[in-house]
């Protein structure tokens, strides 16, 4: 079947990950990629299927209503898997104004724009809306997140995603639009840019310089190998039934200090280092403001309805990170500007 599909935040992380197995999985379906470009969006992420002839790119600005009923009206789109969204606590904490609009504002604007679209014919349409497993606060109990876990956001971040899965789900309620939505937990792999975890550390250690952990790095997260969620919003879109909710999780919970000590081995072995060489520039630092200790994913439902699982062990699964991020060097000089070397002084070296 052929399918007109919106992906909104295409050349950023996770993405163009999407963007790239929808547009060469199924040739048939015209892919248009909206991005803002802002810091994290990045064309190079795609430079492989830039070219090819059911992909095209838009860039524009989800917080302006204009454009996007503009973009709409010229498509009206069967399908929109929703990807945009500013997505990093830190920034949150410092600037939480640009959330609300993106996260809320971008979503909602969306919303409307699918619903006056398809107002007439809902059928075979779907508003797919991408959302995070901090939504649902902090396991410190030690149980799991599933799909019926109540919300507890901690941060501006995780509130104004809160707030964009309540608005999907009040549309679908208020107005029958067909909607699902997934939770993810942390994700890693090619093409993160290197404010998170993973590849500031790799970028850190490459560079000899001190790796910033917070607090005394007992956090825990569940992390997830950016291809199999991929592979997870492929299933979920062409088979999920409107109204559900998925968890996607990666089966893999980390302290991030013991996450940071086998990256430090994987490095050392790689660049050839001395055993321990790259553990000695670990640097503990404050901790950030209502830093949530864990987040646990209960993937189950969707592993038994959908048939998904990850496929990655989750130590496999860091070697090819680290692998892809020293085998690309351009990419990654390409991207760290004097912009992010002045928001990692700001974050990390001047607390």
């Amino acid at each position: 079947m052929t399918k007109n599909i919106l992906i909104t935040g295409g050349a950023g992380f996770i993405g163009s990950h999407v963007v790239r197995l929808f547009v060469k999985k199924y040739p048939q379906y015209k892919i248009v990629n909206l991005d803002k470009l802002t810091y994290a969006g990045n064309l190079e992420n795609l430079a492989d299927i830039e070219g090819m002839p059911n992909y095209k790119f838009v860039k524009a600005d989800i917080t302006s209503a204009e454009e996007i009923f503009s973009l709409f009206k010229e498509n009206c789109f069967d399908g929109v898997i929703h990807l945009a969204a500013e997505s990093h606590v830190d920034r949150s904490i410092a600037n939480p104004v640009e959330f609300i609009f993106t996260n809320i504002i971008g979503t909602v604007n969306l919303l409307n724009a699918a619903r006056d679209c398809w107002k007439d014919n809902m059928q075979d349409k779907l508003f797919y809306h991408i959302s995070t497993d901090e939504v649902y606060g902090s396991a410190d109990d030690g149980s799991f997140f599933t799909e019926s876990t109540s919300y507890d956001p901690k941060s501006p971040y995780s509130a104004s995603k809160a707030s964009s899965d309540h608005l999907v789900r009040a549309y679908h309620n208020t107005y029958r639009l067909p909607v699902v939505i997934s939770n993810c937990s942390n994700n890693y792999g090619p093409y993160q840019f290197p404010e998170k975890l993973i590849p500031l550390a790799i970028n850190n250690i490459k560079n000899n310089k001190q790796i910033p952990v917070y607090g005394k790095g007992e956090n825990i997260r569940d992390w997830l190998y950016v291809e199999d969620h991929a592979r997870a919003i492929d299933l979920i879109f062409h088979k999920a039934e409107p109204g559900k909710t998925y968890n996607i999780g990666g089966n893999n919970e980390w302290k991030n200090i013991d996450l940071i000590k086998k990256l430090c081995e994987i490095m050392d072995d790689r660049l050839k280092r001395p055993a321990g060489t790259s553990a000695g520039l670990i640097t503990f630092v404050k901790d950030r403001a209502g830093h949530d200790l864990r987040y646990a994913i209960d993937s189950s439902m969707l592993q038994k309805e959908l048939g998904w699982k990850p496929s990655l062990q989750f130590e496999e699964g860091l070697a090819k990170t680290v692998d892809w991020y020293l085998a690309n060097d351009t990419w990654l000089s390409h991207i760290i500007s004097g912009d992010y070397e002045k928001y990692y002084e700001n974050q990390y070296v001047n607390r």
